[in-house]
């Protein structure tokens, strides 16, 4: 199991306080892939989401797979814009793709509030604006979920699974970047080094 990179000083919901959302008809998978979207019309310049899935539940930028159902509800989105850094997380109920719709329909919500012609004082993400020593995106996740291996694989098994994503993420590929290439290189050499 995974944990959570919730943003410090937050306050988690209590287990017994979560609630079940009857209003979100959305499944996960559509959720996921409209939250990805928002970040691309966004123009971010990176995202990380974190939940408590892990391994072979999650994408390579964190969002969780449509088969993800981890103990943990709670999920939490940073991400980086302009040099400044932001989150915004969700726990409040006892589905992982209820919290992930909730925080996929604020960030919907706060950037059409954006392309209004209405003037304040801050922009439309002040609320989710991290202070400046808070690192927004997070640091790569363990290098077993990178490579989508058992955290114990064998060499031989860390190596293939190196070789199948590095042809996934290399920069030269359509769907590559030099981000994630970097990240699976990153996750070999630490599962080789233990």
């Amino acid at each position: 199991m995974s944990r959570i990179d919730w943003p410090a000083g937050w306050e988690r919901t209590p287990a017994r306080e979560r609630t079940k959302a009857r209003k979100f008809q959305a499944s996960l998978g559509s959720t996921t892939k409209s939250l990805a979207g928002e970040m691309d019309r966004m123009g971010v310049d990176e995202y990380r989401a974190s939940t408590a899935s892990g391994g072979r539940y999650v994408k390579q930028n964190g969002l969780p797979k449509r088969n993800a159902n981890p103990d943990d509800p709670g999920f939490v989105l940073r991400w980086r814009k302009d040099g400044e850094q932001f989150a915004v997380a969700c726990d409040a109920y006892t589905r992982l793709k209820d919290n992930i719709r909730a925080v996929y329909l604020w960030v919907n919500e706060t950037r059409l509030r954006g392309q209004r012609p209405v003037r304040t004082g801050d922009t439309e993400f002040a609320a989710a604006r991290l202070p400046s020593g808070e690192d927004a995106v997070a640091a790569d996740p363990p290098p077993h979920e990178v490579l989508d291996v058992d955290s114990d694989a064998p060499e031989a098994v860390v190596e293939g699974a190196y070789r199948a994503k590095v042809q996934r993420v290399h920069p030269d590929k359509p769907n590559g970047s030099r981000e994630a290439f970097e990240r699976v290189q990153r996750a070999k050499e630490a599962m080789l080094d233990e």
